[in-house]
């Protein structure tokens, strides 16, 4: 089995943790609604932490998981959870003793039918498997997003990685051999200056790309477009994701296809 894995962010893990935003409480209580115990939860490819922290608001432990050291150093140590370094593919959890398996904003990197095959391992009998998703964001100012949407589609969309076209679709385009949960619309939001958008965009992977393949100066010169629009740096926007969640339950008679 190839457990290597594409690794876009461990050499800016620190501003990963510190820019990324962070997934609303209502995430974590549904996901949490649809289990039948709330004992473990296991939070694959968590990154920082950003929904490992939620959860343990809810399970009794949280098992997070990464396969890049980076990320899991500058995880944001909460009580409830406990950080491991080692790929969703292969947790090392003991056979049937999960309640809850999420995987946000890292399913695209996965090597899924190994992935799957660990998920019906590790996970209870009705246990939920949940991939989270979030795409492009948009803004309150019509003019900041309209610059926004104009630098993602126009000028790094070539730099993006083949997997991005995942994200794009909500998940949509992986392969989900499940029945699947409906559940309800849910949005990520956040308040942010200047300094905090821009810095959430330059730890796309592809704004590293287009830099590494052409230099500064389109980042430069959107900067200098998107700081004019803005006005004073300090204004607060509001910014939006949709989330993208694709929910079943696993190791249920008849629900796999």
């Amino acid at each position: 089995m190839n457990l290597s894995f594409k690794d876009y962010f461990s050499t800016q893990s620190q501003e990963y943790a510190h820019y990324r935003p962070h997934y609303p409480p209502a995430l974590a209580a549904h996901l949490a609604s649809l289990c039948a115990d709330t004992q473990t939860a296991l939070d694959c490819g968590c990154g920082s932490g950003q929904l490992s922290v939620l959860l343990a608001d809810y399970f009794q432990q949280v098992v997070a998981t990464d396969a890049s050291r980076a990320q899991i150093a500058h995880a944001v140590p909460c009580r409830g959870v406990t950080y491991c370094v080692t790929p969703a593919e292969a947790s090392g959890l003991p056979t049937a003793s999960v309640d809850l398996l999420t995987v946000a904003q890292a399913a695209h990197w996965l090597n899924l039918p190994a992935f799957y095959a660990e998920a019906a391992r590790v996970l209870k009998p009705e246990g939920v498997l949940a991939l989270i998703t979030y795409g492009t964001l948009h803004l309150d100012d019509p003019q900041c997003d309209r610059l926004v949407q104009d630098f993602y589609h126009q000028v790094i969309s070539a730099y993006w990685p083949p997997e991005r076209r995942h994200v794009e679709s909500g998940y949509r385009t992986l392969p989900f051999p499940f029945e699947e949960i409906a559940l309800p619309s849910i949005h990520m939001t956040a308040d942010w200056d200047f300094e905090s958008l821009f810095g959430y965009l330059m730890t796309w992977s592809a704004c590293q790309a287009l830099e590494k393949a052409v230099g500064t100066a389109p980042l430069e010169c959107f900067r200098t477009a998107l700081a004019e629009a803005w006005g004073m740096p300090s204004t607060r926007r509001t910014i939006t994701w949709p989330l993208a969640i694709r929910a079943a339950y696993v190791n249920v008679p008849n629900r796999l296809r």
